[in-house]
């Protein structure tokens, strides 16, 4: 490992926000989380002691240490809450200190009380005399770390340039244990955790930087010596393994968890392969090193104490999908007896949380990361590689042994932990994966916009690329978009497999691309014709069949929703080729609800009327309003409301029936009110 130390970059930090020590200790936290290796994902703290001046012009003492959500990566001034330093210090003569009165004491020492949480570990920064402090979980240290005679390997490596201090869970006992540890040895540069993580310190930002760069890189040097040429040894496999887009979603439909009235709480998922992942979700022996532990105890938060293994998806996928459901079943029995075991010694009792894994290993294809979003899945999955890779060097060199499940246990349910996580209720349509069709603008990107504001991920479809793109951006960052002609059956499945691949499933589709043909009906060519309904209704055909293929693979059921038209109701002249494949594609909408509502498939319509989109353009608008004798506003507004209706009107129309789990076979009409048009 190197230091990207820049002295021209630091000067920058320096003078940046203008405070000195804190623009350093952004500067060196940034440098630290944007090392894989060294934090992942809010994980790890820093610090610095200075001073502040006070609204009433005195100097005071602080300590401004990681707040809690901060990311090391892209934490700013903000993310280091300044704490009163001679109240902290004073803590240390208390026998002991709850995790409770802990954050109370650090709250009400804030300089600003609207600023986060300081970490969990904000005692130990504060006791230790140094002015800058780094905390990382380097993964090459644990290497080390979690092998049974670890902290020899790391006397070994450091000698007595360290500090090795006793596994303690975080809080006012380790800080106080790892304070005496360094009163031993003033002299020493740092402190090994064990089977936790490293601690360096300096009177400088950029020393205690380098020396955690310097120490990391001891261990990686170490890692090197005596090491086995193969570390796992390869399962065989017999038969082709099915791909990634086939068995997401069998994996999402089992783990996720039934709720009442045939509602679900489903996952998002995020794979990830590699020739190591591969090495080591295909080991004759990965019921053995992955069921041991975590490789430091605050991953257990994010990854639970173990994944869950699977077997290679091989072979006719229906036997397949019965071999998962059986080892996420036996996954789930063993989770309830861990909980039981350990919450029999737990003061106060603790009530269990839910039972499902959040990593996959699939032998032959790699891994898979679960969470309630995208977001959350990618950052159980990037744990899990840390993992991977950390378990590797260990078992490389040596046997990998991490903490025993009791501590993992009070990690898991640690209040001060799960309390990070549980921020917040969820939103209507989180954990749910939505496509739309022909979302690339009008009535389509409005709908997935709505439903990404519900907390849906969101794939969109288009027939132009960069729109679907552009519309993706609009709807958050882990948007997919993709182009695709829904006319086409082998671009439409191949949209559908790369949903599956991203995001593990789909729950939701909005068939919404179509195009407005118009002419009299008798003198239509046959050709104008098949050309609408191509689109206007074997289109939705095709993407209705796709979808309930991926939903009936899941077993969690899912909701179609069509873009119909008043044309399907009340025909307007010259228009045939628009309104005949559309009130095909509403009593196709009937039939979907009619064949799969046992599979828990509802199926629903939206019947809008005069919506400006790249169906009604403003020249037909114009053209429309000259041919009445109207205004534009008044042809726009001719209604029995007379108000214009919306592309977001209609959005919040399919956002309805999405959530309306016990309504199926339904058209809801949203047009400002056209007699003509209702349906009874």
């Amino acid at each position: 490992m190197k230091s990207l130390w820049s002295e021209a970059e630091a000067d920058n930090y320096a003078t940046r926000w203008g405070h000195r020590d804190i623009g350093l200790r952004v500067y060196t936290s940034r440098l630290l989380g944007a090392e894989s290796k060294l934090v992942l994902h809010g994980g790890g703290n820093t610090s610095v002691k200075t001073t502040v001046t006070d609204l009433l012009g005195d100097t005071v003492e602080v300590l401004c240490v990681k707040g809690s959500g901060w990311d090391m990566a892209s934490i700013e001034p903000a993310g280091l809450p300044a704490v009163r330093m001679a109240p902290l210090f004073r803590l240390r003569t208390l026998d002991r200190l709850s995790d409770e009165a802990m954050v109370n004491e650090q709250r009400i020492n804030l300089m600003d009380a609207s600023a986060p949480n300081p970490s969990v570990e904000t005692l130990l920064h504060a006791f230790l005399p140094h002015k800058f402090i780094d905390h990382t979980h380097a993964s090459a240290v644990l290497s080390l770390t979690d092998q049974p005679d670890g902290e020899a390997l790391c006397r070994e490596v450091y000698g007595a340039e360290m500090g090795y201090v006793p596994y303690v869970m975080p809080g006012f006992a380790l800080a106080k244990c790892a304070a005496e540890v360094f009163e031993l040895d003033p002299t020493v540069k740092g402190l090994i955790l064990i089977k936790h993580g490293i601690f360096t310190f300096g009177e400088t930002a950029r020393e205690s930087y380098e020396r955690m760069i310097d120490m990391v890189s001891r261990a990686e040097a170490r890692l090197t010596k005596g090491r086995k040429t193969v570390v796992f040894t390869s399962a065989s496999i017999e038969g082709d393994l099915a791909p990634v887009s086939e068995v997401a979603p069998i994996l999402r439909g089992a783990v996720s968890i039934p709720g009442h009235g045939g509602a679900w709480r489903r996952w998002v998922l995020d794979f990830r392969t590699s020739d190591a992942i591969r090495a080591y979700a295909g080991g004759t022996e990965v019921p053995d090193y992955s069921q041991r532990g975590v490789v430091t105890p605050d991953h257990v938060i994010r990854t639970k104490a173990m994944p869950l293994v699977v077997p290679p998806p091989t072979g006719p996928l229906g036997g397949w999908k019965d071999d998962v459901l059986a080892a996420v079943g036996d996954y789930i029995g063993r989770y309830h007896a861990y909980f039981a075991r350990n919450n029999a010694k737990a003061v106060p009792a603790k009530t269990e949380l839910d039972p499902m894994p959040r990593v996959v290993l699939v032998p032959g294809l790699g891994l898979f990361g679960m969470g309630l979003s995208k977001k959350d899945a990618a950052i159980a999955a990037d744990v899990a590689e840390n993992t991977v890779a950390t378990i590797t060097d260990a078992e490389a060199v040596g046997r990998f042994q991490p903490l025993p499940e009791a501590d993992l246990f009070d990690m898991e349910y640690w209040s001060l932990e799960q309390a990070k996580l549980g921020k917040g209720g969820e939103k209507p349509l989180a954990r749910q994966i939505a496509m739309v069709t022909g979302g690339g603008s009008g009535i389509g990107l409005a709908v997935a916009r709505a439903f990404a504001r519900e907390g849906a991920e969101v794939a969109i479809l288009d027939l132009d690329a960069a729109a679907a793109t552009a519309a993706a951006k609009k709807c958050g960052a882990t948007a997919l978009g993709l182009a695709c002609d829904v006319t086409k059956p082998e671009q439409v499945k191949a949209a559908f497999d790369a949903v599956c691949a991203a995001f593990g499933g789909v729950d939701i589709v909005v068939s919404n691309a179509g195009a407005a043909w118009q002419g009299a009906v008798g003198l239509l060519t046959d050709h104008e014709l098949r050309r609408s309904f191509e689109l206007n209704f074997f289109a939705h055909q095709c993407v209705a069949s796709n979808a309930v293929r991926v939903m009936r693979a899941q077993g969690t059921g899912g909701c179609l929703l069509f873009n119909t038209s008043k044309q399907a109701l009340n025909p307007g002249k010259a228009f045939g080729p628009y309104g005949l494949p559309k009130a095909a594609t509403l009593f196709l909408m009937k039939q979907y609800a009619l064949d799969h509502g046992r599979d828990g498939v509802r199926a629903n319509a939206v019947n809008a009327d005069r919506i400006r989109s790249g169906l009604l353009t403003d020249e037909m608008i114009a053209s429309r309003a000259k041919a009445r004798g109207v205004s534009e506003q008044d042809y726009m507004a001719g209604n029995l409301l007379g108000r214009e209706v919306t592309a977001e009107d209609v959005a919040d129309a399919f956002v309805w029936l999405a959530k309306a789990d016990k309504t199926t076979a339904c058209t809801v009409t949203v047009d400002g009110g056209n007699i003509e048009a209702s349906l009874r």
